[in-house]
């Protein structure tokens, strides 16, 4: 009976090595998946909800409405990468709060402070907006929380094969430190794989590619706290990040263009569930009308530099 106990964790961890992966449909990339889509997006509903009654929402009926016309055009771009997507687009009122996030089951949300950091611009927060989208439709909420089970599987896999080792508790600490290197490593190779499939979806919209780089120089330049070494980090260093969409968006320019003449044609605008904070004045405009950003006096404060980490954790629940 013990050896079977022994052998249990062992089992385990193998079954899920086996039967735990799937594909990344816009890289081709290989992923360890032990979350269904439908559980994502049953945690991401109710985060979201929970998230709309404890955070100020906007009233702003300019923001609101920008919001919703950049998030349709975005929302057409994903199309069945995304697929039973109830979309929503909620613009929180944080003027010192640079951060955005998406949600699986298509729940975005937006800080005021980020939308004044980009200023006039609908290319830059269209840009955001592809990154944190990219995150869900890469599934890579789900797959940080598959790591972590499989982390766990094999912590305990080691616990009980050390056992009786005088080093019992010296394997066990350089597995921990070695299984969140790893993660962090993950985390640092999501926020690419976003950059990439994000600024797809961007330019798929009509929207400038090379905004990115103009928007993380924003970042770059409202970010005055202390750096963090890069194996410690869970995002790529910015000058590193601002290279590689330099190095992407020209290859994007051509789809850009054209999506944007077809845009100034008229094209259509799919469904979407509208913010239920929003202002009653606050109706999007159609997808070709114009819209007037709201002047950002050059005093506006910014704080707490992030896009999307904060969120991401409290949707992990880390």
């Amino acid at each position: 009976m013990k050896r079977v106990q022994t052998a249990l964790p062992f089992l385990a961890l193998i079954i899920v090595l086996f039967s735990g992966c799937t594909t990344v449909g816009e890289t081709g990339r290989k992923q360890l998946m032990l979350i269904t889509p439908d559980q994502e997006m049953k945690m991401g509903a109710e985060a979201f909800t929970q998230m709309k009654t404890t955070e100020k929402i906007s009233r702003d009926p300019v923001a609101n409405a920008r919001l919703q016309r950049i998030g349709r055009r975005i929302a057409v771009s994903v199309g069945s990468d995304l697929p039973s997507a109830q979309w929503e687009f909620v613009v929180f009122d944080a003027p010192k709060t640079l951060n955005a996030f998406a949600l699986p089951g298509g729940k975005v949300g937006f800080y005021s402070g980020l939308m004044n950091l980009a200023g006039q611009s609908d290319d830059e927060i269209a840009s955001v907006m592809g990154h944190e989208i990219a995150h869900v439709t890469c599934r890579h909420g789900g797959e940080r929380q598959s790591q972590a089970i499989l982390a766990g599987l094999g912590g305990a896999a080691l616990q009980i094969g050390a056992r009786n080792s005088e080093n019992r508790d010296l394997y066990l600490l350089a597995y921990g430190s070695v299984s969140t290197l790893g993660i962090l490593k993950y985390s640092r190779d999501h926020e690419s794989e976003a950059d990439t499939v994000g600024l797809r979806y961007a330019a798929r919209a009509g929207y400038d590619p090379r905004s990115a780089v103009t928007f993380w120089r924003k970042m770059e330049a409202a970010n005055n706290g202390p750096s963090v070494p890069r194996f410690l980090s869970t995002h790529p260093p910015t000058q590193d990040r601002i290279a590689n969409l330099a190095q992407l968006a020209p290859g994007l320019m051509a789809t850009y263009e054209q999506a944007k003449r077809n845009y100034e044609g008229g094209a259509p605008a799919p469904s979407v569930v509208p913010a239920k904070a929003a202002a009653p004045s606050a109706r999007p405009p159609a997808p070709n009308s114009p819209v007037v950003a709201r002047p950002v006096p050059a005093s506006t404060p910014a704080a707490k530099p992030s896009t999307e980490k904060a969120e991401l954790d409290r949707f992990l629940g880390r």
